[in-house]
């Protein structure tokens, strides 16, 4: 991305994340939003939460070996938007 202006590089960036999280959604069934709950009966929000700890936590280990990875970055940009699509609270719930 060298060489692009801001608003070009801040749209790449956004469109990379869209597409990750749409790729997972359709891998992992929308499991974010809509757990199996298996073993926990948490909501999709306290999951998320927990799942953005772990990013952070990720995050603070590894800046003493030079920074997060990309891909911890774009879990916790991902995470991120899925607790503000969950907060919308716009998403279908399941059929009983």
């Amino acid at each position: 991305m060298k060489n692009m202006k801001t608003s070009t590089a801040i749209a790449k960036v956004c469109d990379d994340i869209k597409a990750l999280l749409l790729e997972k959604n359709a891998k992992y069934g929308d499991s974010a939003l809509k757990p199996k709950r298996i073993f926990s009966q948490s909501g999709s929000t306290e999951a998320i939460l927990v799942r953005i700890d772990d990013k952070l936590s990720r995050i603070a280990t590894t800046k003493a070996l030079g920074g997060p990875d990309e891909d911890t970055l774009n879990d916790l940009i991902g995470y991120l938007i899925l607790l503000k699509v969950a907060a919308r609270g716009e998403v279908e719930p399941d059929a009983l």
